[in-house]
């Protein structure tokens, strides 16, 4: 392993917040939910009726009509993040090419488009199936489309580890330019599982809160009355960069990323350990890899989906790497303001804590009304709060036991 070191030149994000990173940190920093009543689709005959549309995204803004009948929804917010991010890094036609890379993670890809063949196979007939189908579905069709847009010829992998894909392929982004394979990576999660099967998929698992009344109230991370997640869609994606290669193209610089960690629970395929092993191991790897102690850490933006037994398992894993800084450590979920993204989860919320150090910020997890005693950290309650932040960790857990933990660090 070199002593490379990797930056964060560029992000792009399209969230129930808004289309762009500014409406995702406003609303944020504004404590503003961003989940509502579903409109994409009849959603009446369902037992959960909201959740965390992009309803500010329009996909004409960033393709031509022709590119559109060939993505998913999964892939349109992908490519739109990703060119984003692009921009703002200000990388030009000057970059080589095959040095320049694609992790991109999504844990269930083009569910949208499944449906529709589905459909249109039973009403139709097999000839009426769309050529495009397996193209649109696949889940490496996000990561596909964005090398070809941008001319990275270099790695071009998707990661599909459920709700910690994002964080996956961050971490393989990391590991590629320290091994000197790339110099450049596009890189974050996808996701666009809002949709029938998906909403009703999730609802039969029990998994989803059922405040049909109260949508925007629904996600409350370590509430005591939290009743399960909020399913949204959206994308976040981030520039990695190396940074004597940064710097040497006078890229903006917003923050270093110095560790990652990933594991597995070895476990149940839904329900995480109940005392946090594999997540806590994840966030002793990144410290490690990062070459720091648990006190140098500032903020924890946390997998805090919601759910009664995921939050617990993540407030025990934290004490139990973080020992008595635990009690001073500020903890926060920004799912309670988003909803659950699954697979592009720790793309955002690593947008979140990169946001964090740049502004000296921390995000509220908004909805912690009524404390839970099993749920006894420091989670910023309802209100943003100044800090002078400068170390960050982002947590991502998904199904399956998958673990993975990412490390930032202001410069």
């Amino acid at each position: 392993m070199t002593d490379r070191r990797i930056v964060i030149t560029g992000m792009g994000a399209v969230t129930p917040l808004g289309p762009s990173v500014s409406d995702y940190w406003d609303g944020l920093i504004s404590c503003r939910s961003g989940i509502a009543p579903i409109t994409r689709f009849d959603s009446e005959p369902f037992d959960v009726r909201f959740g965390g549309e992009c309803t500010g995204f329009d996909p004409v803004n960033f393709f031509e009509q022709r590119s559109l009948k060939r993505m998913d929804r999964f892939a349109q917010l992908a490519m739109a993040a990703a060119r984003m991010a692009f921009d703002e890094s200000g990388l030009d036609g000057s970059f080589d090419p095959t040095r320049a890379a694609v992790i991109v993670g999504t844990g269930i890809g083009g569910i949208n488009e499944l449906e529709e063949q589905y459909h249109r196979l039973l009403e139709k007939g097999p000839s009426k199936v769309s050529a495009f189908t397996i193209p649109k579905l696949m889940a490496n069709a996000a990561s596909g489309h964005i090398s070809i847009a941008l001319n990275f010829q270099g790695v071009n992998t998707a990661v599909a580890t459920a709700c910690a894909s994002a964080g996956n392929a961050m971490g393989d982004a990391f590991l590629t330019i320290k091994r000197d394979l790339a110099d450049v990576v596009i890189t974050g999660g996808s996701e666009a599982a809002l949709s029938p099967l998906g909403l009703a998929a999730f609802a039969s698992m029990k998994a989803l809160s059922t405040r049909n009344d109260e949508p925007e109230r629904a996600s409350r991370p370590f509430d005591k009355d939290r009743d399960g997640f909020v399913l949204s869609e959206g994308a976040g994606v981030l520039m990695f960069e190396e940074y004597e290669h940064a710097k040497r193209r006078n890229a903006p610089i917003f923050c270093e990323v110095i560790g990652v960690g990933a594991t597995g629970d070895a476990g149940d395929m839904v329900q995480p350990d109940p005392e946090g092993r594999g997540a806590g191991r994840a966030m002793k790897a990144a410290l490690a890899s990062a070459q720091i102690n648990p006190e140098d850490v500032d903020y924890v933006n946390a997998h805090g989906t919601s759910t009664p037994l995921g939050d617990v398992a993540e407030t025990v894993a934290i004490k139990s790497v973080f020992g008595t800084h635990a009690e001073r450590l500020a903890v926060s979920s920004t799912k309670s303001a988003t909803g659950h993204l699954l697979g592009a989860s720790g793309g955002i919320e690593t947008i979140a804590c990169v946001l964090a150090l740049k502004h000296k910020t921390l995000p509220a997890t908004i909805n912690l009304e009524t404390p839970d005693p099993e749920c006894n950290l420091d989670y910023v309650p309802n209100v943003p709060r100044d800090a002078n932040v400068r170390i960050a960790l982002n947590n991502s857990f998904g199904f399956g036991g998958h673990n993975s933990c990412i490390l930032l660090r202001a410069l």
